[in-house]
């Protein structure tokens, strides 16, 4: 009998009597029915709330991955373009280099041979940066100086631009490939964010099948450890 059962017999002057036990488990029982109404709609804020921090979260972490797999790809990119760049300026510096010495190796011919016209041809052809080294070359007077370099390309004054490019650009490659693996490196991160928080999405919708509070609860709690770990790994990592 409830409340209302012993309120309507009493005001209809029903001769009924109600024990005060009864009249307790009465309230007793109201009491309880409010109680776990307040309790679910609690649990129900609670999980609205992590499925609205797991909705920002698993977005700002698809963001991110999609911003470093945008980057990974432009360093590599640009990785590709400067090794290709290094590699003209290294064949131009070979062909150079071959230049260089076929045209002393010519000079030093005839001016060995005595024929100082056609040395002087020779000469007249060498590059102008090789011009530097040959003049150095010869100041160590290498027809009677045993210890002078054999050619001006061994002197110290001997400068190749193409191949100072090609080296020069061959770092600037690795450098951009290296900054490219770390940009992959760290979208791999948020991916692994964002699975983390879709099995957090996966144990709130799980939790809502079941019946009993407690275990409702403890999946809450579950999924609250897992989101805060999550949330932590966002805050700690590198933004793109």
């Amino acid at each position: 009998m409830t409340t209302a059962d012993v309120g309507r017999a009493r005001l209809g002057g029903v001769a009924e009597t109600v024990s005060p036990t009864e009249v307790g488990h009465a309230l007793a029982h109201s009491h309880a029915d409010r109680h776990a109404h307040r309790m679910t709609g609690l649990i129900e804020i609670l999980e609205a709330v992590v499925l609205a921090i797991v909705a920002v979260a698993t977005a700002w972490s698809g963001y991110q991955t999609g911003r470093f797999d945008g980057r990974q790809a432009h360093l590599y990119g640009l990785s590709n373009k400067h090794r290709a760049d290094a590699n003209r300026s290294a064949t131009l510096s070979g062909q150079q280099k071959l230049y260089d010495t076929t045209t002393f190796g010519f000079w030093y011919q005839e001016k060995v041979s005595g024929h100082a016209e056609a040395a002087a041809l020779f000469e007249r052809r060498f590059r102008p940066e090789y011009r530097p080294a040959f003049e150095a070359w010869l100041r160590t007077d290498p027809f009677n100086n045993p210890n002078a370099p054999a050619a001006p390309i061994l002197m110290p004054q001997y400068r190749n631009v193409a191949e100072e490019r090609s080296a020069r650009l061959d770092q600037l490659a690795t450098a951009a490939f290296d900054e490219g693996t770390h940009a992959r490196e760290q979208g791999d991160r948020y991916l692994r964010n964002t699975v983390l928080l879709a099995t957090v999405l996966f144990l709130v919708a799980l939790a809502q099948k079941f019946t009993v509070r407690k275990v409702r609860i403890g999946l809450l709690v579950v999924c609250g450890v897992l989101l805060v770990i999550a949330v932590f790994f966002i805050g700690t990592y590198p933004r793109a």
